[in-house]
């Protein structure tokens, strides 16, 4: 059976700053606290004790894996808790030694005790964790994988493509895009409008119209609030954010009161090509800024990659096409998370298990097709653009100093989102039939490229930039 991917699960709303190990733990905890009521076990706990293996516990600290399993115990909801709220909440937690598990039941929960981080990594992917749940006369064991952009299973193939969405199947259903070309060929469709036709078997048109209209709403808040807000990010490198310098610098002494409006101030800016870089720039900068400082993002298909389509969109709406729509914004994104599906399904999508390629490279190619479509581009030439994307970003490490999603991530956003809007381009001027390399292919590629490197180069903290920069350096 074809996996069942929406849009709508590559492109969640969550808090950042890692997909992987923030809001997969955290929905891990959330899918617990299920378990233990459908157990009838919730009212019987006095402790939890959480286990963090492999690559959750080498870089968790940096990435707030603690933080939001203890926010997923109390029963927050990620998409919507008040990002304003959660020191609080983990400062209680902190102080008190005390949790409300899922906002109902309080048990003693002491962070420094019970939140266990271990090297070992488990069998079945390096994202795993284990909650062992204590009551008067027994223990439960429930273990989870975080597979990449929010994605959590029990059980993870060690190929990394086992995914737990398996819901009724699309009209359409595929796993290569080899696939999607068909269907576009067949239905004398595009992309958008093939991908719409199965989002319609989940949800219904309003449904699929006001959830798109959201994720881009989250995205445009989200790139506002980045590029409004200044001073240091937290974690230790001191690593201040230039989005708002860069931002104040180039949007001059036009007057706006609202992201919608900021928008169309934009517009009205200088457009030289040195302007149009800096713009891209900014806007990626400000989304990765908002999400290393535990601020809500849209996952895309990453939280550490969350700038890249944002920024691509972004500049389709106030450089390329000032007359862009709610009609453009809902098929860019349509286009998007069906690239995104097809890399999940054919490779993976966590840095964990295929290093940055997986993250800043999928998100590249999710833009550069939703742009070539957008602009004009056939269904060939917009897979085409995917593939031109991944092709050069092929052996992308993940190796963040200090377990942050901050140097070189935040910086990684601004290169995927430049490629990504000059593989468009290059698609857009490519007949298909001289194309040597189809995107089924790179995706092949770019999965034995993942099994090849070396573990210390896939968000561990042992490699690369993380070990040949100190902390104590910055």
């Amino acid at each position: 059976m074809n996996e069942c991917i929406s849009v709508f699960d590559m492109l969640k709303i969550g808090v950042g700053p890692s997909s992987s190990h923030t809001l997969g733990p955290w929905r891990g905890a959330e899918r617990l606290l299920n378990e233990l009521r459908e157990k009838d076990i919730f009212n019987d706990v006095n402790r939890i004790k959480v286990d963090l293996y492999g690559s959750l516990s080498l870089t968790g600290k940096g990435h707030a894996t603690d933080l939001a399993v203890m926010l997923g115990l109390c029963g927050a909801d990620p998409e919507y808790v008040p990002v304003e709220n959660i020191e609080a909440t983990i400062a209680t937690i902190t102080n008190t030694k005390k949790l409300i598990l899922g906002n109902e039941k309080e048990i003693d929960f002491c962070p420094e005790n019970d939140i266990i981080f271990n090297k070992d990594f488990l069998p079945f992917h390096a994202n795993g964790f284990t909650f062992t749940v204590y009551t008067d006369s027994t223990a439960y064991a429930s273990t989870f994988y975080s597979i990449g952009g929010g994605f959590v299973v029990k059980e993870e193939r060690t190929n990394a493509k086992e995914n737990e969405i398996l819901k009724e199947s699309f009209p359409y259903p595929l796993d290569k895009a080899a696939e999607l070309l068909e269907y576009t060929k067949s239905l004398d469709k595009n992309i958008s409008e093939v991908v719409y036709e199965n989002e319609k078997s989940l949800r219904s048109e309003d449904e699929i119209h006001n959830e798109l209209l959201r994720v881009w709403n989250t995205m445009l808040e989200c790139m506002y609030t980045g590029c409004h807000t200044e001073g240091i990010l937290p974690g230790g490198l001191n690593v201040r954010r230039r989005a708002y310098d860069m931002h104040q610098k180039m949007i001059g002494d036009l007057p706006y009161n609202s992201p919608q409006e900021w928008l169309q101030v934009i517009r009205k800016t200088e457009v030289k090509f040195r302007q149009i870089l800096k713009w891209v720039s900014c806007f990626a900068l400000s989304v990765n800024e908002v999400n290393a400082a535990l601020g809500r993002v849209v996952t895309a298909p990453t939280n550490g990659s969350a700038g890249v389509i944002p920024a691509v969109l972004m500049y389709y709406m106030v450089i390329e096409n000032h007359e862009a729509d709610e009609k453009h914004i809902k098929q860019f994104l349509m286009v998007a998370g069906v690239i995104g599906s097809i890399f999940k399904k054919g490779a993976t999508i966590s840095a964990a298990m295929g290093g940055c390629q997986a993250e800043i490279g999928v998100s590249s190619a999710m833009a550069a097709a939703a742009l070539c479509e957008v602009m004009g581009g056939t269904p060939e030439q917009a897979l085409i653009a995917a593939e031109i994307a991944m092709e050069h970003h092929l052996g992308l490490t993940c190796d963040p100093i200090a377990g942050l999603v901050q140097i070189p991530c935040i910086e990684r956003n601004t290169m995927g989102a430049i490629k990504a809007i000059n593989a468009a381009e290059l698609a857009l001027e490519t007949d298909p039939k001289n194309v040597k390399v189809p995107l089924d292919k790179v995706i092949n590629t770019m999965w034995e490229t993942a099994r090849d490197m070396n573990n210390k180069y896939k968000e561990t903290s042992e490699g690369g930039l993380a070990v040949a920069v100190n902390i104590a350096d910055c």
